[in-house]
Parts: C-alpha cells; sequence; structure tokens
C-alpha cells in the first residue's frame, strides 16, 4: 500500500484557494504576476533607528518602557507555546510572526504618541497587535483595526488568527476579515484619520505602495507608518524618494542579516 503522502501543486494549491474565496484568489494574481518586476534596493540601515524614534515622538531616550516590553515580549511566547503553538520565522506557514525589533517600534510609537486610531494589516497569530492592544490598554484610549486574509492555501491555520490576543483585550480591537486590497480603502474612509500604520500583509510591491499611499491620504501629521520586509523590493525606496518631506529610517531586524523594516513620520509642519 502506497502511503506516501501527496503535496499538492502550485496549481492545485491555487485551484483550491479559488474554490475556497474567488474574488481574493482573483486579487492574489496579479500579486504574484507584479513580483516579476520587484528587485532589491540597497538600503543603509540607521544603527541609532530607536533614538530618531523617541525624537519624532519627542520622549526620552533611552525609552524607560522598553523593559516592559521585553517581559511582554517572553509573556507572549509562553502563551503561545501552551497552546501548541511555534513561535517565531516560518512557523505560520511560510510567513512568520514578528521579531523583537519591529515589536519595539510598535510598542514605543502606540504608548509614546497615545493615539486614538491604530490600523494593522496582517495579523496572523496576532503578536503585533497583542502588542498595540497591550500598550493602547496602558495609555487607556484608543482603538486597533486589524485587517487579515487568513492564509489563502492552509486551511488549518486559519483557527489561529489571533491567538495571542487574550478575549480581555478584544474590547479595542476590531478585526476585520479580508485582503487590504479589498478592505483597506472603505476603512480608511470611514475612520478619516490614522495615527499609526503598521503594514505587515502581503509584502510584494505592489500592495506595498497601494497601502502606504492609501494610509498617507489620512496619516495625522505627527503620524507614523511601521512597514515590515521591505527588503526584498523597491516600495519603501521609492516611496522615500517621492515624498521628500516625510522623514524615513530603514531599521534591521534582530534575526536576520540584511533584513529590514521602515519608519515613516509625517512632521507636524
Amino acid at each position: 500500500m502506497n502511503t506516501q503522502r501527496h503535496t499538492p501543486s502550485k496549481f492545485e494549491r491555487l485551484l483550491r484557494a479559488f474554490m475556497a474565496s474567488p474574488v481574493e484568489a482573483a486579487l492574489f494574481i496579479p500579486e504574484r504576476i507584479s513580483g516579476r518586476h520587484e528587485y532589491q534596493p540597497r538600503y543603509e540601515p540607521d544603527p541609532d533607528w530607536e533614538a530618531r524614534l523617541h525624537r519624532w515622538l519627542a520622549v526620552p531616550w533611552p525609552c524607560p518602557d522598553r523593559a516592559k516590553l521585553d517581559l511582554l515580549w517572553r509573556d507572549i511566547a509562553s502563551e503561545l507555546q501552551a497552546k501548541g503553538l511555534q513561535f517565531g520565522r516560518q512557523t505560520y506557514g511560510e510567513y512568520s510572526d514578528a521579531e523583537i525589533s519591529l515589536a519595539r517600534a510598535a510598542w514605543c510609537a502606540v504608548l509614546h504618541q497615545r493615539p486614538s486610531v491604530v490600523v494593522e494589516t496582517g495579523v496572523a497569530r496576532g503578536v503585533t497587535s497583542r502588542i498595540v492592544l497591550e500598550a493602547l490598554n496602558r495609555n487607556e484610549r484608543g482603538h486597533l483595526w486589524s485587517i487579515d486574509l487568513p492564509h489563502l492555501f492552509e486551511k488549518n491555520l486559519h483557527t489561529q488568527t489571533g491567538a495571542a490576543v487574550p478575549n480581555s483585550f478584544r474590547g479595542r480591537w476590531t478585526y476585520i476579515e479580508g485582503s487590504s486590497r479589498r478592505r483597506l480603502p472603505s476603512l480608511l474612509r470611514s475612520l478619516v484619520q490614522v495615527d499609526v500604520f503598521i503594514h505587515d500583509s502581503l509584502h510584494t510591491c505592489r500592495n506595498t505602495r497601494f497601502e502606504m499611499e492609501r494610509t498617507l491620504t489620512v496619516l495625522a501629521p505627527g503620524g507614523v507608518m511601521i512597514v515590515d520586509d521591505i527588503s526584498t523590493h523597491q516600495a519603501f525606496f521609492n516611496f522615500a524618494q517621492d515624498f521628500p518631506s516625510l522623514e524615513t529610517l530603514v531599521c534591521p531586524h534582530s534575526d536576520r542579516v540584511a533584513s529590514y523594516f521602515g519608519l515613516v513620520h509625517k512632521p507636524t509642519k
């Protein structure tokens, strides 16, 4: 008897995705095609990005609240592991949870800016979502809207969406299922203004640029964008060149060489 497990081909996986969600699967195809035109720009990361972020936010550096995030980070990892879930790079299909440097950027941006409106694209297990919600809860103000398309090709992962977010924090959280291409424009219209935006959804140049441009139209003066995984395509690089009035930073990930996320600050004047 042949007990060898069948591995679905790319065509079979795409066919299954079309059957499960025809609209989202159709929107996914141009993103894959656009990847043929992507290239890796040469970035010079700023080793002092945390100090500069705190200057943007007009708060002291070194940050007195950094140690609190380190404790929270360990708690999140322990809670996920207690649920039988792995934590880290490429443990959510081919995707990853946030790493600690990105987490620090989100923690400090939300904790110090005291935003009313935070928008996030990409949730997966909700590690970044949890960090944002912890900061909002400490501030005793603000709300997080998160847009996420559950994994198109691995349905078994759908039950893990937002696993890091406990019920006690969900009063400040609105989860919107679907791709950012479908859901972000209407959400931004309804919110009118966004204080902090976090891109961690599909990391194609086309999708990243789409999210950044749409959000910029409603980004509040003093607002911050956090853009993950800018290393593999030119979206952040070109965006920074096209909008020179904005302040930008290239920040190194803590767990990968030549892997970066970006920060954008809209000056108040």
